[in-house]
């Protein structure tokens, strides 16, 4: 895999990006914010964490910029933009290469839809990074990376994409269950999805003990769907999906453990926060949770909490409403009336 093309050069692709540069990887980015690629390619992508930071000079493109062809496409755009932009990166793509998703969401579903199951593999990410201004990224913290084969097969290029992404994360490995990560996340995050409701951080949010049963309710209506899809779902840094399951109590006890995990980042909002509070622009919230809607209506499961978070998003993305403590309430009401 010499040819590596990272599409979406924002917290994500971006802090990959030049990582993967830093280890002479030579990947090519790419992006649509013009402002972004102007201030990578004059003065190099800035990375900065609380270990220090560096600045990576490295071939960033707008997408009529690209061509050639790549053995591996990193995907690293909001879940909205899958569609737009697979329909351009696709063509570069070598007939036996393949698409690594570096989103949130089950992206992999729309994903191997447009490109071949075969040419789709899964990624599960839990680093912490926020976009600061033009070519400049923080890379807030660790977090697992995970790569799996949506098949549940393990292939050499599993192993290959894990090797080639060790010089960002370390200890990034295979999986055979790659949905169980990836729903698993999606229960998980929604979680990070309510607090863009609110006008607290991340770690104050979820471990609000007033705020434990509606966050105990909503993370296990997903987990739920998860089951009757026939996924068992998997937890990660602090996350265990077995303790909401379990009773109560353990569910309340895990929530800490969640919120604990957050306390020493620099990332101290969700990115959905951030998309609203500090950037005035649309969320992937809705785009992240409608494939798993359509998946509850197969099954003939309600998910009315979620479904009232989306909206409650949109509502926060048309100013119809402002972020506080009034409109976590009415994501209380709705949980507690389920």
């Amino acid at each position: 895999m010499k040819r590596i093309l990272v599409w979406g050069a924002g917290a994500i692709g971006g802090t990959v990006a030049a990582h993967l540069s830093r280890a002479r990887k030579s990947p090519t980015l790419v992006d649509v914010n013009a402002a972004h690629l102007d201030a990578i390619n004059r003065d190099g992508l800035r990375i900065s964490s609380p270990d220090g930071e560096f600045t990576e000079r490295l071939t960033a493109l707008a997408p009529e910029q690209v061509s050639g062809v790549f053995d591996v496409i990193f995907l690293a755009v909001k879940a909205t933009h899958t569609e737009i932009a697979l329909e351009r990166a696709r063509e570069f793509l070598t007939p036996d290469g393949c698409v690594v998703s570096l989103q949130n969401g089950l992206c992999e579903i729309g994903i191997a839809e447009l490109v071949g199951r075969e040419r789709t593999v899964g990624a599960f990410i839990n680093f912490g990074a926020d976009y600061v201004e033009p070519g400049h990224l923080l890379f807030a913290n660790r977090g697992v990376v995970i790569i799996g084969e949506i098949d549940g097969l393990m292939r050499p290029r599993t192993q290959r994409i894990v090797e080639l992404l060790r010089p960002f994360e370390p200890d990034a490995a295979t999986t055979d269950n790659i949905w169980g990560y990836l729903w698993g996340k999606t229960a998980y995050s929604s979680l990070l999805k309510a607090e863009a409701l609110s006008d607290q951080t991340m770690v104050d949010f979820i471990g609000d003990p007033d705020l434990r049963e509606v966050h105990v309710k909503l993370v296990r209506e997903l987990l739920a769907v998860a089951r009757a899809e026939g996924v068992e779902p998997l937890g990660f840094n602090g996350f265990d999906p077995r303790a909401f399951e379990r009773d109560d109590e353990a569910a309340y006890a895990n929530l800490a453990d969640m919120a604990e995990f957050y306390r020493p980042s620099a990332k101290t909002h969700s990115s959905a926060w951030r998309d609203i509070a500090i950037f005035g622009q649309k969320t992937d919230a809705p785009a992240q949770l409608t494939p798993v809607f359509a998946i509850a209506e197969k099954h003939g499961l309600q998910v009315p909490i979620s479904r009232k978070l989306v909206q409650l998003i949109e509502n926060l993305e048309a100013g119809r409403a402002k972020q506080g403590s009034s409109l976590v309430a009415e994501l209380a009401k709705e949980a507690m009336a389920s």
